[in-house]
């Protein structure tokens, strides 16, 4: 018998999904949630929401980072992507 807070559920890999496969509002949506739960210090300056939210659509343009569906429970972040260009969903099915 598990403990009552495990997750009894076989954890599914998740999914790395396109950014350009999303609409433009819906890719909008997902990085501003990020940037509003993310906790990156950016040092003595401060950095406005705008441009937090530009930065990450940079590192999605360029392949530094990519989103992620976490089938499970339904959830979408936004992860760096590993060096090599292996898929994160790759990386996270061998831990």
């Amino acid at each position: 018998m598990s403990d009552w807070w495990e997750d009894d559920r076989e954890r599914p890999p998740p999914v790395a999904i396109p950014h350009t496969e999303l609409s433009e509002d819906a890719l909008r949506g997902v990085i501003e949630s990020f940037v509003l739960r993310e906790g990156t210090d950016y040092g003595a300056r401060d950095v406005s929401h705008d441009v937090k939210v530009a930065d990450v659509m940079r590192q999605l343009e360029r392949g530094e980072a990519q989103i992620m569906f976490d089938p499970l429970d339904s959830s979408v972040t936004i992860v760096t992507a590993p060096p090599g260009g292996r898929a994160a969903s790759e990386s996270a099915s061998q831990k």
